[in-house]
């Protein structure tokens, strides 16, 4: 089968496409037909050499995918041959708390991921995808849908009539977007473009705050919400935005930290997380429960995931270039049956 493999740290350019022997399943095991796959920063950031963790290379990279059954092991019970299904980003955390989630067992390093023609699945770490998405959109699901269900929904408690406020138009952020706005919560979206905060709008944004015209956007958000602040926040930005996020915080709201694109650098005074009583958590993903429980919503509320740009995938290196480079809206995905 072919595969496309990291073969050297420090760039995507030692990504290679390699032959590799037809994978065959073990017990509790299935073997899926990749159909599509979809990049995440985390991915890019392992291929050229930034990641916060080394892992053994040659690695399969990306975590996300959707594909067909082809092949179950003895004593498989969840699926069956042309079941749909999608891979988990956690391979052994089923549900429950974090404490059960394994470091060795992440999907797209060090597990090898879903950047081949076929994958090989634990049958307790795959879900079905909802029925009403294509492969392309189903591929999307299992590391920014799952992380914004996560923080809302399973740790978040999210009720309708509260305030979301959600940072920049990425992959996580128009999940929670379309996750709150079913939900009956009032949207923020903050993004330096104008015409990203019109297409967030589209999505069922009630408001939106361009962070490069209004650099104190905190005070903008507490503006928007009659100084009440956002109850929930996704905070992708990092130590150089979350000091706004505590500004535009509500008294007792949640702060979900998931990622650092403005930056690693920064400093954070806990004095503010005490004087407004708020709640910073990281987001880890997700387990298999939250996933089957985002699935469910997403099926019975017909959401679509939003999709960027679609790349054939032997053509990965250059959807790694561009998700590096650029600021996409949405998710990239790479198409497995081009």
């Amino acid at each position: 089968m072919r595969t496309i493999e990291l073969q050297a740290p420090g760039g995507i350019e030692n990504l290679r496409m390699v032959e590799r022997p037809t994978l065959e399943p073990g017990r509790q095991e299935i073997v899926i037909r990749v159909k599509a796959s979809a990049l995440n920063y985390r991915d890019v950031e392992i291929a050229r050499g930034s990641y916060h963790t080394n892992f053994a290379l040659p690695l399969v990279p990306l975590s996300d995918g959707a594909g067909e059954v082809v092949a179950v092991g003895p004593e498989v019970s969840r699926f069956k041959i042309g079941d749909r299904v999608c891979g988990t980003f956690w391979q052994r955390w089923v549900g429950g708390s974090f404490v059960m989630a394994e470091a060795s067992q992440q999907r797209g390093g060090p597990i090898d991921g879903m950047l081949s023609e076929f994958a090989r699945l634990d049958e307790q770490a795959a879900v079905l995808a909802p029925p009403h998405l294509s492969d392309i959109e189903a591929a999307t699901l299992a590391c920014a849908g799952v992380t914004a269900w996560h923080a809302l929904f399973t740790e978040g408690n999210l009720k309708p009539g509260e305030t979301v406020l959600s940072l920049g138009t990425g992959g996580v952020s128009l999940f929670a977007v379309q996750f709150a706005r079913t939900a009956g919560a009032r949207v923020i979206v903050t993004s330096s473009s104008d015409e990203k905060l019109a297409r967030a709008k589209a999505l069922g944004a009630h408001d939106g705050v361009n962070y490069r015209d209004n650099p104190d956007w905190g005070s903008t958000v507490l503006e928007l919400t009659d100084g009440r602040g956002a109850d929930h926040i996704i905070e992708v930005g990092g130590p150089q935005s979350f000091a706004q996020s505590l500004k535009a915080a509500a008294r007792c709201g949640q702060i979900n930290v998931i990622g650092y694109l403005g930056g690693s650098e920064g400093s954070i005074n806990p004095l503010d997380i005490f004087r407004r009583q708020v709640r910073a958590r990281g987001i880890p993903v997700g387990s298999r429960e939250s996933f089957e429980a985002m699935n469910r919503a997403i099926a019975v509320n017909g959401l679509r995931p939003v999709i960027d740009s679609v790349f054939p995938w032997h053509e990965a290196a250059e959807a790694f270039r561009y998700l590096e480079h650029s600021s996409p809206f949405g998710k990239v995905v790479l198409d497995h049956m081009q």
